[in-house]
């Protein structure tokens, strides 16, 4: 029995008619390049290293609810701008069945609002623009959610500013301003395809936590690597590495 749950809630027309769009476990999103990789003695690779098989499977995934398409740093009329438009039109005219808190105001934010942050220059200086999710996320009181771009496995040509959120007493839906990797491209015209996954969320219970630096006996760091060191191969895995659960 699972005392922890986390719920997604949204209209029914988007729960009964949109499966394929539905938020689902990280595990069910692993890379294919990931999948296809061999790990041996003789051939060690990341496929072995269980801290970076537990980023890929952490939490849950939320996947693109339409078509959006991106026309970044384009000049119009002499003037650098991006825009995002969708299956349903401009973004700003979404109809409220496919985003519910759509509210009729503008979906970005501007320049000013992040004067000084290093994501600013990475989005080339232009307005940081936001995707309306169409689910209310809600865990268990006294659980936040930590929002990211998918771990170890984030698109090349955005990404999501991370964030937390008390999805335990907050009952709206959550948007996600997100940036273009302006570094590598510079002008970007693409479309962000329905069901891509754009956001990881990784529920943690708020406790408090107080710092603590101090020194070891040497026998217990001897003892602690003696005991890495037992095996060939998987060492942390065999050792050390709890196997979590997330469905």
């Amino acid at each position: 029995m699972f005392e922890n749950v986390i719920e997604f809630s949204s209209d029914k027309i988007i729960i009964e008619n949109n499966k394929d769009i539905l938020p689902e476990p990280a595990k069910l999103h692993i890379p294919d390049w990931f999948k296809k990789l061999e790990h041996s003695v003789e051939n060690p690779t990341v496929k072995g290293c269980m801290p970076f098989l537990d980023t890929l499977v952490t939490g849950y995934i939320l996947k693109m609810p339409i078509d959006y398409g991106i026309e970044h740093n384009v000049e119009v009329e002499g003037e650098k701008k991006t825009g995002m438009r969708s299956s349903a039109g401009a973004i700003d005219n979404l109809p409220s069945v496919i985003n519910l808190n759509y509210n009729g105001t503008q979906n970005f934010h501007g320049q000013h609002q992040l004067t000084g942050c290093p994501y600013l220059e990475k989005n080339n200086n232009l307005p940081i623009h936001k995707i309306l999710n169409p689910f209310i996320i809600k865990t268990p009181p006294g659980y936040s959610c930590l929002f990211v771009p998918p771990l170890n496995n984030t698109d090349d040509r955005f990404s999501i500013i991370s964030g937390i959120v008390d999805t335990d007493t907050y009952e709206q839906e959550i948007n996600f301003p997100f940036v273009i990797n302006g570094e590598k491209y510079e002008v970007l015209k693409t479309v962000l395809k329905r069901g891509t996954p754009y956001v990881q969320i990784i529920p943690f219970k708020r406790e408090k936590w107080k710092m603590k630096i101090k020194t070891e006996k040497r026998e217990k760091i001897i003892t602690s690597k003696f005991n890495f060191r037992k095996y060939l191969i998987n060492n942390y895995k065999r050792s050390f590495w709890f196997k979590k659960s997330w469905k």
